[in-house]
C-alpha cells in the first residue's frame, strides 16, 4: 500500500510537470485547471501514504531517511499546490513537481520505517521541531524555484527573445512576490523549528555534530536572504541569485555528510 501510493503519487507529479511543459511545444494556454487537478491528486494520493504509514506503526512520518524524505516532498507538493492555485499559474510546477517526484524516488528507495529516535523521550517535542522544519525547508524549496524562474524570464527579457519562457512564465513581479513570501515564511518555520532543535539537545542531551552544523548552516542561509529582503532591501534580481545559490549548497552540504556515513535508518 505505501509502495503503491507513493508511486501513483511519483506518477501525478511528473505528469502535472508534463502537462505544465504543453505550452513549450505548442502555442497554447496554459492548462492551469489540469494542472492543478493533478497536483490536488498528487497531494491526496500522498497524504493518503503518509496516513497509512501513521496508522501502520503508530507515529507520524518523520523520523527516519525515508519517511522524513516523504514527508518534505508532500510538504513541497502542498506548498506548490497552494501557490499555483491562487496565482492562477502552473510554471512554477515545471519546476517545483518534478523536485518532489525526485524526493518521493529517493523516499522509496530508502526505508519506509521508522528511526531509531522514534522511541526517545520527548517524542512530541522531535516531532514537532521535525515537521517545522521540513516545512521550512519546503518553503526554501519554492523561493529557490521561484527565484530560478525569475532569472531565466530576466535573461529572456534582456535578449529580447520573447520566446515561449516570456509567453508562458508569469511576470516578474508574481515571481518577485512568491519569492519573497516563501522565504519570509521558511525563515519564521526554520527558527522556530531550530530553536526546538536546541531546546531538546539541551533537555535530552541528545546532539549529532553533522545534524547541528547542517541545522545552523541551513537557518543562516534563509536568515541571510530574511536580513537581504526584509533589513536590506535586497531587489529582485539579487534575491533571486542568492536564494538559488543557497539552497544548493545547503543540498550540497546535506548530500557530503550523507556520504560521510550517518546513523543507519535517519535522515542525517
Amino acid at each position: 500500500m505505501l509502495v503503491i501510493a507513493h508511486a501513483i503519487a511519483i506518477t501525478c507529479y511528473l505528469l502535472a510537470a508534463g502537462l505544465a511543459a504543453t505550452p513549450f511545444a505548442r502555442p497554447i494556454a496554459a492548462p492551469v485547471r489540469g494542472v492543478i487537478a493533478l497536483l490536488s491528486a498528487s497531494v491526496a494520493v500522498h497524504l493518503a501514504a503518509l496516513l497509512a504509514y501513521t496508522w501502520q506503526f503508530g507515529e507520524p512520518p518523520l523520523t527516519g531517511l525515508g519517511p522524513a524524505l516523504s514527508s518534505a516532498a508532500f510538504l513541497v507538493a502542498v506548498t506548490l499546490l497552494a501557490v499555483e492555485a491562487l496565482a492562477r499559474e502552473v510554471s512554477l510546477t515545471l519546476v517545483t513537481a518534478p523536485l518532489a517526484a525526485l524526493v518521493t524516488v529517493g523516499a522509496l528507495a530508502s526505508t519506509l520505517s521508522p528511526g531509531p529516535a522514534a522511541a526517545s523521550a520527548g517524542a512530541l517535542w522531535l516531532h514537532l521541531h521535525i515537521a517545522l522544519s521540513l516545512l521550512g525547508f519546503a518553503a526554501f524549496a519554492t523561493a529557490a524555484a521561484s527565484g530560478a524562474m525569475y532569472l531565466l524570464e530576466r535573461r529572456e527579457l534582456k535578449s529580447r527573445r520573447f520566446g515561449a519562457i516570456f509567453r508562458f512564465f508569469p511576470p516578474l513581479e508574481t515571481l518577485d512576490r512568491v519569492n519573497h513570501l516563501a522565504i519570509v515564511c521558511g525563515w519564521i518555520a526554520l527558527t522556530l523549528g531550530t530553536a526546538l532543535a536546541v531546546g531538546y539537545s539541551l533537555v535530552y542531551a541528545d546532539a549529532d555534530q553533522l545534524k547541528v552544523i547542517w541545522g545552523v548552516t541551513a537557518w543562516l542561509a534563509i536568515t541571510a536572504l530574511t536580513v537581504g529582503r526584509v533589513v536590506a532591501g535586497w531587489q529582485a534580481a539579487r534575491a533571486a541569485i542568492w536564494s538559488s545559490a543557497f539552497f544548493v549548497a545547503v543540498i550540497t552540504l546535506y548530500v557530503a555528510f550523507r556520504a560521510i556515513g550517518p546513523r543507519s535508518g535517519e535522515f542525517l
